[in-house]
């Protein structure tokens, strides 16, 4: 059983909001899943995190959030990530096993293996027509620094997002995972922002508050430390896939009838595996006749 969550608390005098997860089992079940080297988990887990954050605030019930980092030069290829309104995520890099570099201070080089140059793409889906696409350049590839240019270019709103995933040395096994993103409301004074910059001067990295032993909560009330917090709501989270064998068959379907038994020739069956849980799904020529009958019914 996950014990991720996400918590949303605003000021009382409506300036700040902040949004705060614990991704620990998210990002551990992803880098099960997908065998990434160190430099790919911690990529991979900052993109999951930031992503749940984001879909926990969309409004509509069956909306979901795509981000996309393209890195020029990138040695891990494309880094996906995918959540629902309720933050539940998923996600995937194109190259997995990605060489790892470290700073002298023995941290991750996120940046080098993502690409300090390149593009991200948001993409909000509210499943009522087309769905809303910002795109703007990558700051560092570190992710965070990314996500809060997103926010201020794309969106115009003023935006602290701190991210980070915590290894053990040997293993290489996640331990902590978390982040948060703050934004400030239309409501903010001069003195609201002067308040904030000093509470996130002196703010340590997440996964050191983590490690300490701070709840999500008590990050939140240092970075709001001045203020009066209320709680909006909190909620579990989880690494979630979406796949389903309907929907290849209904992928299947959008073929024509040539290419589905094509589809089978060289194995005998086809097969279709997803980007995002590696499960494998097989139809037989059985199951494709079967799908090119309910084609044409």
């Amino acid at each position: 059983m996950s014990e991720d969550k996400i918590i949303r608390c605003i000021t009382s005098d409506g300036a700040v909001v902040i949004s705060a997860a614990l991704t620990s089992d998210i990002v551990f079940k992803a880098s099960r899943i997908h065998k990434t080297s160190p430099a790919a988990t911690a990529a991979l887990g900052r993109l999951l995190t930031a992503c749940s954050i984001m879909g926990a605030q969309l409004k509509q019930k069956d909306a979901s959030i795509t981000l996309r980092v393209n890195g020029d030069n990138s040695e891990l290829g494309a880094v996906i990530a995918v959540s629902d309104s309720s933050g539940n995520v998923r996600g995937y890099v194109q190259n997995p096993a990605c060489h790892t570099e470290y700073y002298e201070n023995g941290k991750i080089n996120v940046g080098k293996a993502v690409g300090r140059t390149g593009v991200l793409n948001v993409m909000r889906d509210y499943g009522t027509g087309e769905p809303y696409i910002g795109m703007v350049p990558l700051v560092s590839g570190e992710i965070a620094e990314d996500i809060t240019s997103y926010f201020a270019s794309s969106e115009q709103i003023p935006t602290v997002c701190a991210l980070g995933v915590l290894l053990e040395k040997e293993s290489h096994e996640v331990l902590l995972s978390g982040g948060f993103l703050l934004q400030l409301l239309p409501g903010a004074d001069n003195s609201t922002i002067e308040k904030i910059e000093k509470n996130i001067e002196e703010l340590e990295p997440v996964t050191t508050m983590l490690a300490k032993g701070l709840s999500i909560k008590e990050i939140c009330d240092l970075a709001l430390d001045g203020f009066e917090v209320e709680v909006l709501d909190e909620m579990p989270i989880d690494y979630k896939c979406a796949c389903s064998r309907e929907k290849v068959e209904r992928a299947f379907m959008t073929m024509s009838d040539e290419d589905i038994r094509a589809s089978a020739e060289d194995l005998g069956f086809a097969q279709a595996s997803c980007h995002f849980c590696n499960k494998v799904y097989r139809l037989t020529k059985d199951d494709l006749e079967d799908l090119i009958k309910r084609k044409h019914e």
